[in-house]
């Protein structure tokens, strides 16, 4: 099997139209069209319209996004794209009352999770202005580091609808 160099492009049956933008040694990262960002594995069955050979010394513009991301987080209050699981895409939260008179509320996934991401943006914002509060005492920010550690302990209900381990909320460990 030949792989495919980054900005080939491909017909996927599921996703449609892409266009590689990274390979590891078991995917290929493809933006599609429709579907924006994938990964499939290297053996999935697509037809190539057309192949790029890949070269010693490129770079994806997944390494220049992650790049520049990094740079912004570090430098700024610019929250990062945090994708959700593949398998909850598309899906529906679905809120059921205990009483069956009731009407049930459905919600789609995908904006719960955007809101999810708000609130943990947002917490990360909170903790870098404390930590860097030049008004606040150390001990202050002690206590209310603790706060925040127990509200990210709080919200790992919510670990499951993350795609990346890394974006997890973790909350204290306990030994």
């Amino acid at each position: 099997m030949k792989l495919l160099g980054i900005g080939s492009r491909i017909q996927h049956s599921e996703f449609g139209f892409g266009v590689v933008t990274n390979v590891d040694h078991k995917n290929y990262w493809v933006t599609f069209q429709e579907n924006g960002l994938e990964t499939i594995p290297l053996d999935s069955e697509f037809e190539v319209i057309e192949a790029v050979v890949d070269e010693l010394d490129t770079v994806s513009f997944y390494e220049v996004e992650s790049t520049l991301r990094n740079l912004l987080k570090q430098y700024s209050d610019i929250s990062e794209v945090v994708h959700m699981a593949d398998k909850w895409k598309g899906g529906t939260l679905i809120l059921a009352p205990k009483d069956t008179n009731l009407s049930s509320k459905e919600i789609p996934i995908d904006g719960f999770f955007h809101k999810i991401v708000m609130v943990r943006d947002r917490i990360r914002v909170m903790e870098q202005k404390i930590n860097a509060s030049k008004t606040l005492v150390d001990q202050d920010k002690i206590d209310l580091q603790q706060y925040i550690t127990r509200i990210y302990g709080s919200l790992t209900t919510f670990n499951v609808l993350f795609k990346l381990k890394s974006d997890h909320f973790v909350g204290s460990k306990s030994n």
